[in-house]
């Protein structure tokens, strides 16, 4: 039905590409950056987890960070590389780790250990992550 409308396109088997019209109707941005700044941005950031797991004040270990996205392509232009970080709260006490205060407190961690990179998008980890491909950080 998209590829009816005009808005995808086939690129190979089991492959499409958006089209400009798909682009605008999706309000999708191309994209902007360089395979080598995405390669950069996710060294920085396996830098921070290696500096925040060493850190014992810090609120959450990283025990897991795969980073997915297009830079895995070989395209000449990408979007952000995202990453998928799985956190543990620090310390034995796991009582209330979903609640809406801490799901806050994650994505406040999040934010910080994304520091203010463009390249990088972290997010909090989900099992599909793992089963389509992926660069494991850490």
């Amino acid at each position: 039905m998209l590829q009816a409308q005009g808005y995808i396109e086939p690129a190979g088997p089991d492959e499409w590409l958006t089209t400009v019209s798909g682009e605008t109707v999706s309000g999708s941005k191309p994209p902007r950056f360089t395979p080598e700044a995405i390669e950069q941005g996710l060294s920085a950031l396996a830098d921070r987890i290696k500096a925040v797991n060493r850190d014992f004040a810090a609120p959450f270990p990283v025990t897991e960070a795969i980073a997915f996205g297009g830079f895995l392509t070989g395209r000449a232009r990408v979007q952000a590389a995202e990453v998928g970080v799985e956190l543990v709260p620090r310390g034995t006490n796991a009582d209330g780790t979903n609640s809406a205060v801490a799901q806050a407190v994650k994505r406040d961690f999040l934010r910080k250990l994304k520091g203010k990179s463009p390249v990088v998008s972290p997010r909090l980890y989900e099992e599909w992550m793992s089963s389509r491909t992926h660069r494991r950080l850490h």
